[in-house]
């Protein structure tokens, strides 16, 4: 099966030297470019991060110290994988929760500019837990039929996430989507648009320390001031701002931050 493909989109996968968003550095990182015309095109590498990576992760994905002297630092090849994801969407396997805030992160970080808001974004394990509720691993023996090789490699990772992805809108094209009171939500579509509303809609940053209420208006989504108004909090307690722009939040979080405080400049 094709997918049906208005731009290109990209499935990538990252390997990190942890999980903290803030400290930790990707050490690899494969991406699959799936064009409207059907062409494939990959590009992959593994990097230097320039911190030490946990002995934990290198238990799950076995790249070590030695493994990664003398290769390139994000930073230097940031602008060559910015114009690989040009024009494209971008797809994966829980990158909602870690990969897009961490890459994002690290463009932030090479003073590189990704705009992600452009972008829909397909989470295929949103797809899986809407529709089955289990791991990569699991969706690949699921939809194939097949036990997945090289599990915890970037590339094998992103190879598994493309075929999910493609077996998944081949599954359930057409099918309705509930959320867990059973109210109906959308239906599985061959369409970016609808796949990504599906998956990531209501997202204000990556982290998702905000989220849009009903009225399509920003609200926190931790803390004290959970479900309240961003702009509101600001305007009560304007020295909440400062407490998180100089927190242990993400670069990107503390961006969207500045435009909602910005904005109420403007008002």
């Amino acid at each position: 099966m094709k997918l049906n493909l208005r731009n290109p989109l990209c499935v990538f996968d990252l390997e990190t030297t942890g999980t903290n968003i803030t400290q930790d550095r990707i050490i690899e990182i494969a991406v699959i470019k799936m064009m409207p015309n059907g062409e494939i095109l990959r590009k992959a590498d593994v990097l230097n991060p320039t911190v030490p990576i946990l002995p934990e992760s290198t238990a799950i994905h076995g790249i070590t110290e030695e493994d990664v002297k003398g290769k390139p630092t994000f930073k230097e090849v940031a602008k060559d994988y910015v114009r690989f994801f040009e024009g494209a969407d971008l797809a994966g396997f829980s990158v909602l929760k870690f990969d897009i805030p961490m890459l994002v992160e690290e463009f932030l970080r090479a003073g590189v500019e990704f705009d992600y808001s452009r972008k829909k974004i397909i989470d295929a394990q949103k797809i899986f837990h809407l529709m089955e509720k289990r791991t990569l691993s699991a969706a690949y023996r699921f939809y194939l039929n097949k036990e997945m090789q090289d599990s915890h490699t970037a590339e094998a990772d992103t190879e598994a996430t493309m075929e999910v992805l493609i077996a998944q809108v081949e599954k359930y094209e057409g099918q309705e989507v509930v959320d867990g009171l059973n109210n109906k939500i959308g239906q599985i579509e061959n369409n970016m648009e609808t796949l990504s509303k599906l998956t990531s809609s209501g997202m204000v940053d990556l982290a998702c320390r905000m989220a849009l209420n009903g009225k399509g208006e920003e609200v926190f989504n931790f803390g004290k001031h959970k479900n309240k108004l961003v702009s509101a909090v600001f305007k009560e307690e304007p020295s909440y701002y400062e407490w998180m722009m100089n927190g242990d939040f993400p670069l990107d979080t503390k961006r969207k931050l500045t435009e909602i405080k910005l904005r109420s400049f403007k008002k």
